[in-house]
């Protein structure tokens, strides 16, 4: 009886193993496919055992899959209900005869990726109105110092080194600083010009964020392929590519050169509003080139939502800046730094104390947003299996992964009626790579753990997306 049992187990598998070799032998066929490189890896998640492989010992660029490193390691290390604290208070002594501030009011960043952040809709919302009221509370109306931000909680290097220039400056590239707003972005409004050929810049908003640009944006085609150039704490920059010719009017998302600036900017403006005199400019630490040397007296502080929260919206809408705040927090709780270097330091150390190995990974940032970053396909598995078997958070970070058809990044692909409540996963891409990586359920039950990688692929992201669809279609209705 359990060799008949035997036979029969290895009968399915044998048959389950030649349908992914038909799956990939059309795949690779396509002649989209003539000079791309695969890795791929299918294992069981109850063993960890590799079912299915294909040069899944091969490092490629992963694109955002790389976030499940930097997140799985965040929410181990950190905990789930880990928060990120922002506070404001002021220097010197307050004459209460005279109503006036002896000093200065300082905010101090935490590293609070989400301060501001629309992601999280009545999260302290309106907190700088809070702030005015506090100071209205402590009756000051006259300020005799500035507005300062303490940004000195990371370093003052927000983008990784090994980021492309053109990335930089829109939003999707926003860096990690030690006091982070608004998600680091800001929008530049344009229309175009009577010609219907050049666009013109009609406003940008927060105000306090305007930016002197070189505008070669021309509005052409349908597709969005305006880029904002502009370096880390820089005031100028320049607008170059195009912008869809059938919109009379459109926004484009940039990063906030210097948000510990522009937070001191918004908090200055709004004493000014509320009646409260302030006597010199609003600024940083990293401009003062010195830190705030006398002690701050608190009077209110910001609490973050719980970081189970931040990395599902990490992960769900694929945010590269969450992503490159926790790598900096974990290089800032574990090593006393908040660099990018020391983050990728304890994350390696995470891997090996879990039983991963990272030969053959390169990292270069939390977000994946380089392309010098590299994993293999059976590295990824390997991670993914051991957050499954021992993390002590996997139902956290399980649940950070977009529900296939429904959810962030996957909400219009999988929308094959066999991938309901059957795949959770995470997705890369970028400029001719295309990855997945997560948990899926075959329909005899069988629970499994997958990572695809495909680089240097010609033609539409859209039918790589079909092959891998058809291929992941095929492990559920076979294994």
């Amino acid at each position: 009886m359990k060799r008949n049992f035997l036979v029969i187990v290895f009968c399915m598998l044998a048959t389950a193993l030649l349908s992914q070799q038909r799956s990939f032998t059309d795949f690779l066929a396509d002649s989209v496919m003539e000079h791309a490189a695969v890795s791929f890896c299918i294992a069981d998640a109850d063993s960890g055992k590799i079912i299915f492989t294909r040069n899944s010992e091969r490092s490629l660029i992963p694109a955002s899959v790389m976030k499940l490193v930097t997140s799985s390691a965040a929410i181990e290390l950190l905990g789930p209900d880990y928060r990120f604290k922002t506070s404001i208070g002021y220097t010197g002594r307050i004459s209460k005869f005279f109503n006036i501030l002896n000093g200065d009011i300082v905010i101090r960043g935490g590293g609070d990726p989400s301060l501001g952040s629309e992601r999280f809709p009545g999260h302290n919302a309106g907190f700088t109105d809070t702030w005015i009221s506090k100071l209205r509370e402590l009756d000051i109306r006259d300020i005799t110092g500035g507005i300062i931000t303490d940004d000195s909680y990371y370093d003052y290097l927000p983008v990784p080194a090994k980021w492309l220039w053109e990335d930089a400056g829109n939003y999707y590239g926003a860096g990690a600083y030690g006091l982070s707003i608004f998600d680091n972005t800001y929008q530049i409004h344009l229309s175009v010009s009577n010609d219907s050929s050049k666009l013109y810049i009609t406003g940008i908003t927060p105000a306090e964020c305007k930016f002197e640009f070189s505008n070669w944006l021309v509005a052409a085609g349908t597709a969005d392929k305006g880029y904002v150039f502009a370096a880390p704490y820089s005031t100028n920059g320049w607008l170059a590519g195009t912008l869809p010719s059938n919109l009379r009017d459109f926004v484009l998302q940039a990063s906030i050169a210097d948000p510990p600036l522009i937070m001191a900017k918004l908090m200055d403006q709004k004493c000014r509003d509320a009646g409260i005199r302030v006597a010199t400019y609003p600024t940083t630490t990293r401009l003062m080139q010195r830190p705030v040397k006398q002690d701050v007296k608190i009077i209110d502080e910001i609490i973050s939502p719980p970081l189970s929260g931040i990395i599902e919206v990490l992960n769900h809408e694929s945010v590269n800046l969450y992503a490159e705040h926790l790598l900096k927090e974990l290089g800032k709780v574990y090593r006393d730094s908040g660099s990018t270097e020391k983050g990728i330091e304890v994350v390696r150390e995470f891997l090996s104390s879990a039983g991963v190995s990272s030969d053959g990974m390169f990292m270069e940032d939390g977000s994946g947003l380089s392309p010098l970053n590299a994993v293999s396909s059976e590295s990824i598995v390997s991670l993914l299996f051991q957050m499954k078997k021992k993390g002590r958070h996997f139902s956290e970070f399980y649940a950070s992964l977009p529900e296939a058809g429904i959810e962030g990044t996957l909400k219009n692909s999988f929308r094959d009626q066999v991938f309901v409540s059957r795949l959770r996963a995470k997705s890369g891409s970028m400029t001719r790579v295309r990855s997945y990586a997560g948990y899926l359920k075959a329909n005899s039950g069988k629970e499994l753990i997958f990572c695809i990688i495909v680089n240097n692929f010609s033609g539409s992201h859209q039918r790589v997306i079909g092959h891998i669809e058809e291929i992941l279609k095929e492990v559920i209705e076979s294994m």
